[in-house]
């Protein structure tokens, strides 16, 4: 797949694909000959990831990390221990995910609150609320 197509499925913008390629999380596995990126359904869901992780205020490094950890969970031959680090790894990440998506469920809560308060002031005042 080319980038746009890539930045359709995956929500993301062009430029941030670029970015993510540029940093070294998403490398496209081949270039066309007319030096296009390309990337593969294993790509996409290298950047479904990062992704989710984004909105919950994982770092680059963070980000980085938890994609080699998976990694080396989907290689049948990763060493045991490499397997056990990494399995260590995603239960720390899906502490730190947890605990940022509660804390992101009580923002959203608020912020419904406050759409509530404000149809209800405008309906009062005369206005239409939608």
């Amino acid at each position: 797949m080319q980038i746009g197509q890539v930045a359709a499925r995956t929500e993301l913008s062009i430029n941030t694909v670029r970015h993510y390629d540029e940093v070294g999380l998403v490398t496209p596995s081949a270039r066309s000959a007319g030096g296009f990126r390309l990337y593969t359904e294993a790509d996409v869901d290298r950047l479904l990831v990062i992704r989710r992780m984004k909105p919950l205020g994982f770092s680059l490094a963070e980000m980085r990390d938890l994609l080699d950890a998976l990694a080396v969970l989907d290689d049948d031959v990763a060493p045991e221990n490499e397997r056990a680090e990494a399995a260590q790894h995603l239960r720390d990440y899906r502490a730190k995910a947890e605990e940022s998506a509660d804390k992101l469920r009580k923002h959203l809560a608020y912020a419904e609150e406050l759409t509530e308060l404000l149809a209800a002031r405008a309906a009062e005042a005369g206005g239409h609320p939608e």
